[in-house]
């Protein structure tokens, strides 16, 4: 891995982990006046026509063909825009305005269960020092988030069903970020448009037999009320950082990209202070944690470049004295 191809991925990872970071403030106005399937389906609905437009004016028709790998493509983009995107915001909505806080913190478990699948499905021990960075930054993201309150903990206890949405959710994004590790040989934008065209599919079934079941059909007064909140939704957390982070992800690798995604609920904090909110002791030293733990992060793996060959082929596991 060259040097400037750590710092490209850093960069890349780093504006889609910002953009989802903002998704959730966003998202809370939007969810108050429509469903949250009808708000993932039709926000993705126009982000496939968006990369399906791109994708076939850059690498024409035949890179929409499937060559034999339909089932996976299926698969991984059923994760992302079905079950990440239907149960993380089911799981906002139904958490109210707590959600906001609770599903950006949720995303800071993103690096821990991928490390966890990796160890246990390919037996790919990670690094130390990426062990340690992914440690200090979800300490950091959870001081920022409950502010030194335990409380958050109680509210984990009485919420467990919107809880487990999300969590859920989350796992699904994790398995469809690793899943692009079988499209090397694509390019991002091929994966990212053939994925997110498949899961959309899905997501207008589920939603259709929703609405026979008497899901609320949004009207175009609704729509309109949420004009300003979908066109971000579609064009910043939705076309560009999906590309922005399968790209990243590529350069980086899964393990060490999906460390950004703690940048998320700092971002979410952010914008609640933006908007009037004040920074504590706790926030502050939060969000150091999260900043230091991925320049950490960052520098050893700059520094030990060639042993970035361990992640990407696993070796038997040793015990550990």
């Amino acid at each position: 891995m060259k040097k400037n191809q750590v710092l490209i991925g850093a960069l890349l990872c780093l504006t889609a982990s910002i953009s989802w970071g903002a998704m959730f403030p966003v998202a809370e106005r939007a969810l108050m006046y429509i469903d949250p399937f009808y708000f993932s389906f039709l926000r993705y609905l126009a982000v496939s026509i968006i990369l399906g437009i791109l994708l076939l004016i850059k690498e024409g028709k035949k890179s929409f063909h499937l060559e034999g790998k339909g089932k996976n493509l299926l698969f991984f983009g059923t994760m992302a825009f079905t079950v990440y995107n239907f149960l993380i915001f089911s799981g906002q909505d139904l958490l109210g305005h707590n959600g906001v806080i609770v599903a950006s913190i949720m995303e800071s478990l993103m690096p821990m269960i991928s490390i966890l699948i990796m160890w246990v499905l390919k037996n790919a021990r990670p690094m130390k020092y990426t062990l340690a960075s992914m440690f200090l930054a979800l300490i950091g993201a959870i001081l920022v988030i409950t502010n030194g309150n335990l409380s958050f903990l109680f509210l984990l206890k009485d919420s467990i069903i919107p809880i487990l949405f999300i969590l859920i959710g989350v796992i699904g994004w994790v398995i469809y970020t690793m899943g692009g590790n079988q499209f090397k040989e694509w390019s991002t934008l091929r994966y990212s448009t053939l994925t997110c065209i498949l899961g959309t599919s899905v997501s207008a079934i589920i939603t259709f037999f929703g609405t026979v079941l008497g899901l609320s059909v949004p009207t175009a007064e609704v729509i309109e009320s949420i004009y300003g909140e979908m066109i971000f939704m579609i064009i910043f957390p939705g076309a560009i950082a999906l590309l922005s982070w399968n790209l990243g992800i590529k350069l980086l690798t899964p393990i060490n990209g999906i460390l950004f995604i703690n940048l998320v609920p700092i971002t979410t904090l952010a914008i609640v202070f933006i908007q009037g909110g004040s920074l504590t002791s706790f926030e502050l030293l939060g969000t150091f944690l999260v900043i230091y733990a991925l320049i950490q992060n960052n520098y050893y793996q700059r520094k030990n470049l060639p042993s970035q060959v361990e992640e990407l082929h696993p070796r038997k596991e040793k015990r550990i004295s």
